[in-house]
């Protein structure tokens, strides 16, 4: 599977973009998907990931109710819209897949099966 992550740019404070993991090669319909950011200097945050079937999601707390994560397995896609962005969102956002455990918090970047490079965001405040 390889997934390729887009939408990034440079946003307002306050503003929303939409970010879009495509995935080529595989069906990502049994996949759990997450969303990962690394900001410079930074550690890796695991943002959001999302059920196989969507029927669950999760938000780390800076992005809840900011962020929503959803998916789109006709397509083969997975988003993350992000609204009231703030200067400290800031990062390089990163989509993987895989056929991972998905309990009460999102699967790290690491075990994931499949990532793909990142897109860069830049808040401007």
């Amino acid at each position: 599977v390889q997934l390729q992550a887009s939408g990034g740019g440079l946003v307002q404070t306050g503003g929303s973009v939409r970010l879009s993991c495509a995935a080529s090669g595989a069906s990502l319909g049994t996949h759990v998907v997450g969303w990962s950011r690394q900001a410079p200097g930074k550690e890796r945050e695991e943002v959001a990931c999302i059920s196989m079937g969507a029927s669950r999601t999760y938000y780390v707390d800076s992005v809840k109710g900011r962020f929503t994560i959803s998916r789109d397995n006709a397509k083969n896609v997975v988003y993350l819209d992000m609204k009231s962005l703030k200067p400290e969102d800031t990062a390089v956002y990163y989509c993987a897949s895989g056929i991972v455990p998905f309990t009460s918090e999102c699967p790290s970047h690491a075990a994931m099966d499949y990532r793909g490079k990142g897109t860069q965001v830049t808040v401007s405040s």
